[in-house]
């Protein structure tokens, strides 16, 4: 970070206060003594105090915090509209604007329309326009350019702010109190300390003396900023690389799981192809055959052609029963052999065909 010594304080002329009838009594600690009527401002103090600021300024930038440079002064536009935009900060070097931090909601509107009409401009839609509305847009672009210009990248309120005239940045200092947003001023002897967080006290008239204290807390911000801008970036592209290994070992686990799934597939289809092969391969099952007593119901001429056949071997159950024997009397023989073994008479089976099968009762 580069710092200011003695000397270079010197040279500037930052111990050069104002009048002494022009002073404020709470910066009687930081005045040395006076030189023809002027305060002359005790640069020991204010070399420790500028290296206090610088450090925390750079601390801050660091960090990723967000300094706002404010100097609306004619001897600190150049200088702060150069540091704030090398180091990539928001500032306000033309006017500032009321509400520009307590009522950052509307700003940030206004902000959003100067975009939109920097794009419009950019790619040529403002020349569509009518002349009037065309005259009127720019008018209006021009205005937020010169209100707005610095600011245009803050997207939030700022971390601390840095002001080079307490007496002309009133408003900015009431606005950052407000908020307990920490200031960093450079205070002359004819300005109120009182609310200032990083006093620095010195010569705030002078263009040397601005130029030396801007320069030396925006390269303490920018040597920040960069470290910071560095790293972002080293955890930006090792966060992208994170993302891009867990995005490949994703693609691999569904590419295995896919393969998994169509492998399954397959078997499951084999499987079903050689059940199905199986079965076709596989005899007809024989049906069960029918009991022969349900087959006797059945009528028809082979039926009743085996009822008969059946009479005509059994013999016997085809001829009438024997006549029941005389009460009191013995059963009579059976008949004999002989004729239990004679054939039947030839119309048998056409007596058998004409007469229904006889009852087992009756036969009994």
């Amino acid at each position: 970070m580069p710092e200011a010594g003695l000397k270079e304080l010197l040279e500037a002329g930052v111990h050069f206060g104002h009048q002494t009838r022009r002073w404020n009594p709470n910066m009687r600690r930081y005045i040395f003594g006076e030189l023809d009527g002027i305060h002359i401002i005790d640069l020991i103090q204010t070399e420790a105090l500028l290296e206090n600021a610088r450090r925390f300024s750079g601390e801050l930038a660091s960090g990723g915090g967000t300094v706002l440079f404010v100097g609306t002064k004619k001897q600190a536009r150049g200088p702060v509209q150069e540091w704030a935009e090398r180091c990539k900060m928001p500032y306000v070097n033309q006017r500032w604007l009321g509400g520009l931090l307590t009522n950052f909601n509307t700003i940030s509107a206004r902000i959003s329309r100067l975009h939109e009409l920097t794009t419009w401009q950019e790619e040529g839609k403002l020349d569509l326009l009518p002349t009037k509305e065309r005259m009127g847009m720019q008018a209006e672009l021009a205005k937020l350019e010169y209100n707005l210009g610095g600011v245009r990248d803050m997207d939030r309120l700022p971390d601390a702010v840095f002001v080079t005239d307490l007496k002309t940045e009133e408003i900015a200092v009431r606005e950052a109190v407000r908020l307990r947003i920490p200031i960093i001023g450079l205070v002359d002897t004819n300005c109120d300390p009182t609310q200032i967080d990083y006093v620095v006290p010195g010569n705030d008239d002078a263009i040397r003396s601005c130029q030396l204290v801007i320069g030396t807390i925006g390269g303490a911000v920018d040597e920040g900023s960069s470290a910071w801008r560095v790293q972002e970036e080293r955890r930006i592209a090792e966060e992208m690389e994170r993302r891009k290994k867990e995005e490949e070992e994703r693609k691999k686990r569904e590419e295995e799981e896919k393969e998994r799934v169509e492998k399954l597939e397959a078997e499951k289809k084999l499987a079903e192809e050689a059940a199905a092969k199986k079965a076709a391969e596989a005899p007809p099952v024989k049906p069960a055959p029918t009991p022969q007593g349900s087959g006797a119901s059945a009528a028809g001429p082979v039926a009743g052609q085996g009822g008969a056949l059946r009479a005509d071997q059994k013999g016997p159950s085809s001829t009438p029963p024997n006549p029941a024997p005389p009460t009191g009397g013995k059963p009579e023989a059976a008949a004999p052999a002989k004729e239990a073994a004679a054939p039947a008479p030839e119309k048998a089976p056409a007596e058998t065909e004409r007469a229904p099968a006889p009852k087992e009762e009756s036969s009994k």
